[in-house]
């Protein structure tokens, strides 16, 4: 069987679908992905690329479709407005990617498309080549809706290929939280890329060690400054702050407190295993990293899918939130020392450890096939 794999070039939509690549090609089934430029972060997951596209980044599309006004920030938006502009967004940013994707998925004769929901290209290409299809969900929001959403940003390319609409798809929910309620469920296995693991990380720390990270978006387009007030009320808490934000400028932040310090890029599984909490914007696949190794989070959220990760991940009982200009030592040391916290965390753990594998779910993905 041949599964075609796609979404927009950015880590956080093509990450989360690693594992099932990884898992439907160990039991012998070709597997090729297709994607925008840059093609690098699929490279070096071993896994054949086409690029489709025109050649520009995600990035470069956006700010064609902002008039060059890329944020990132939407404090002052309701989570559905987010998504309204966000699909109008990834809309436009997919349309160079149709024609592309309709040639390389029809000369390659995939059995199954697997794509992200932002993308607008695949449910247009799977119901023109009547080809079953998966939206592979990534977060606590249903992935549906969405493509419905973006499918009526490009009505006009569906009218030009003769078609009234996107393929029905099977939705694949990842994680524990939310999705869509008839999607398949699996668990989280987090694919955060290579990089070097340094060896004091393998060993547990004297005191907690808590991890912040801005994902690998945020941090990009507006720097650090979601966590300043963190960094200063950090100097009061007895515990480790480590900051994984890659190479942002950490000016903003001035001089660090003693128990603060900026790491070089690390794994961010590789980092949790060994961590006690995570402070982060509410990016869906660093929440479900944490989620997954059992540590209690607190969550800032800024725009994106955050707000709807923030009701989804604080309802359990596994979480805090709070504006950025909020924190305070005395919400630090609650994320620190707060057992209910920690016992709610690892009951979420062990719920995402009871879905299905990757690897148990081929067979059902396999019969998608067998049913079209």
């Amino acid at each position: 069987m041949r599964i075609l794999f796609t979404g927009p070039a950015a880590a956080g939509h093509l990450f989360p679908m690693v594992p099932t690549a990884q898992a439907l090609r160990a039991v012998g089934h070709e597997v090729l992905f297709a994607s925008g430029h840059p093609t690098e972060q699929l490279r070096s997951a071993g896994f054949p690329v086409i690029e489709i596209g025109d050649g520009r980044s995600l990035r470069e599309l956006f700010e064609e479709r902002t008039g060059g006004k890329l944020e990132y920030v939407n404090q002052d938006k309701t989570q559905e407005e987010i998504y309204d502009m966000a699909a109008a967004i990834f809309a436009h940013a997919s349309r160079p990617s149709v024609d592309h994707l309709l040639e390389a998925a029809g000369d390659w004769g995939a059995d199954l498309l697997v794509h992200d929901s932002f993308h607008a290209a695949p449910p247009l290409v799977a119901a023109r080549l009547k080809v079953p299809s998966v939206v592979h969900n990534f977060g606590a929001s249903p992935g549906l809706p969405m493509v419905g959403l973006i499918a009526s940003h490009v009505s006009d390319l569906y009218a030009k290929h003769g078609l009234e609409g996107p393929a029905d798809s099977t939705a694949l929910n990842v994680g524990p939280l939310g999705g869509d309620p008839t999607g398949l469920s699996m668990r989280y296995v987090p694919y955060n890329g290579g990089g070097l693991v340094p060896p004091e990380f393998l060993r547990p720390a004297d005191r907690p060690r808590i991890v912040v990270t801005l994902g690998t978006v945020l941090a990009e387009l507006d720097g650090v400054r979601a966590v300043v007030r963190l960094v200063e009320a950090a100097a009061a808490v007895d515990a480790e702050f480590l900051l994984a934000v890659g190479g942002a400028d950490l000016t903003p932040l001035g001089t660090l407190p003693a128990n603060v310090r900026a790491l070089p890029w690390v794994p961010l599984n590789e980092l949790l295993s060994r961590a006690d909490a995570l402070i982060h914007h509410g990016g869906s696949g660093t929440m479900l990293t944490a989620l997954q190794a059992g540590l209690p989070q607190l969550l800032l959220p800024q725009g994106a899918d955050h707000f709807a990760n923030a009701d989804a991940l604080t309802a359990t009982g596994a979480a805090l939130r709070s504006a950025s200009d909020a924190v305070d030592s005395a919400l630090l040391d609650r994320l620190v020392n707060d057992t209910g916290l920690r016992e709610a965390a690892h009951r979420l753990r062990s719920a995402n450890a009871d879905l299905p594998t990757p690897a148990a779910l081929v067979p059902t993905l396999e019969s998608l096939t067998t049913r079209s």
